[in-house]
């Protein structure tokens, strides 16, 4: 019974923000759509453990949805204000509709959700809060777990959150893929929700796994979905290379639930079909932006550096840096100057690596290149020392922070 109910719970999983996208347009209420989706999941954990899943989930979800949906109209418009009348009445003509045609085809689906995508990157929407409204309608994630996507606590989650719907009600922001002369406003922040979604389930803030699949699939699926709409748009081809140069060395990450570091990974087990095809993205992508090249194809260009060569010692370092070089100058972040000053040292060049580290704010990450520099100039009980920091400031279930413990260990095997 416990397996029948994890199948249930992933097919809603899976399902439902298909299902919500598509209600979403029916609606034009983020909420209201979002309650009826649940109601209808919740329906499905009760029914289906007993009757079986049904051959066709996602049509059964849609169908019972549209039905709470309606049922919720109703008790709405039994306390609301009268002046509503028109548009539920509206809702309810459009969603009877569609639950006779009972269809729900695959094209529907993808126009519904790449609709939601662009909804929830709407430029009236601040950066933090379209991440956080995708996160929450796209992946379906808890309020805590947007929290710890983006730093801030639950309650800020939360109320962010509602303050999106709300805005999106109140400035009627519509629910549709803008025209041509939109999008160089919006794609940025779509390209950045779909990599966002993507980083979250790569390199989680919390728990026991060192990524979460389930995240990394979906993120992928949408930015697949994102470059088969807009493929002339030269961004969200570059952000799927992206990620599937990335995907491709997931399965060396990790070997007995210990973080395995990019020098020690097994090459034999990276996805060369993901690789042959991010590269081959990578080209058409730069081809098409004259190689001009922005942060994400910057980004895939040193991923498939990496990518391409046979073992961690035939790695052209300098051409990485040459890379991280022009990424820190057109997108600077301290992620970006962090991996720039391993990729210097790689070169032989710590003096530079150091100084450079200097510059950058104190974090968990930092602490631990710091620590892997010492070691190299042989000072053990520094080197131990900063790894100890980079431990007390890392997530504290998080499988780095083991790998840090056993780094500071071995650095203290080797002191004096």
């Amino acid at each position: 019974m416990d397996e029948l109910y994890e199948v249930v719970a992933e097919t809603v999983r899976i399902e439902g923000t298909r299902i919500l996208a598509t209600l979403i347009r029916t609606l034009g209420d983020v909420q209201l759509a979002e309650d009826a989706v649940q109601e209808a999941a919740l329906a499905a954990l009760g029914a289906w453990p007993v009757t079986g899943v049904p051959p066709e989930p996602r049509a059964w979800l849609t169908v019972t949805a549209r039905r709470k949906a309606i049922d919720i109209i109703r008790r709405e418009r039994a306390r609301g204000p009268k002046e509503r009348d028109g548009q539920v009445l509206i809702a309810l003509r459009d969603i009877a509709l569609e639950d006779a045609s009972g269809e729900v085809t695959e094209d529907v689906v993808e126009d519904d959700l790449l609709r939601l995508i662009f909804t929830c990157c709407h430029p009236a929407l601040s950066p933090p809060t379209r991440v956080a409204l995708a996160l929450r309608t796209l992946c379906g994630l808890t309020p805590a777990q947007i929290a710890a996507v983006l730093l801030t606590t639950e309650v800020a989650a939360t109320k962010r959150l509602v303050r999106a719907r709300q805005k999106i009600a109140a400035a009627r922001i519509p629910y549709r893929v803008p025209s041509d002369a939109e999008l160089p406003e919006r794609l940025p922040a779509v390209c950045a929700v779909v990599h966002s979604l993507y980083t979250a389930g790569h390199a989680p803030a919390e728990g026991e796994a060192a990524y979460d699949v389930d995240l990394c699939t979906e993120a992928i699926r949408l930015a697949e979905l994102l470059h088969s709409l807009l493929r002339d748009q030269p961004t969200p081809t570059a952000v799927l290379a992206l990620l599937l140069l990335t995907e491709a060395r997931r399965p060396a990450r990790v070997d007995d639930g210990q973080v395995v570091t990019l020098d020690l990974q097994n090459r034999s087990r990276w996805d060369q079909a993901l690789i042959a095809r991010g590269i081959g993205l990578l080209n058409e992508s730069l081809e098409r932006s004259e190689r001009q090249a922005d942060a994400y194809q910057l980004q895939a260009a040193i991923a498939a550096e990496h990518a391409r060569v046979p073992s961690y010692n035939a790695t052209d370092w300098h051409e990485i840096v040459r890379l991280y070089d022009l990424l820190v100058a057109v997108s600077p972040s301290p992620a970006a100057e962090l991996a720039r000053v391993v990729a210097i040292a790689e070169t032989g060049d710590l003096d530079t690596a150091f100084a450079l580290l200097d510059g950058i704010p104190p974090s968990s990450r930092q602490h631990a290149v710091r620590g892997e520099l010492l070691a190299r100039r042989a000072q053990y009980a520094e080197a131990a020392d900063e790894m100890q920091a980079a431990v007390d400031t890392a997530p504290p279930t998080h499988p780095e922070r083991a790998h840090r413990e056993r780094r500071r260990d071995y650095f203290r095997g080797l002191m004096p």
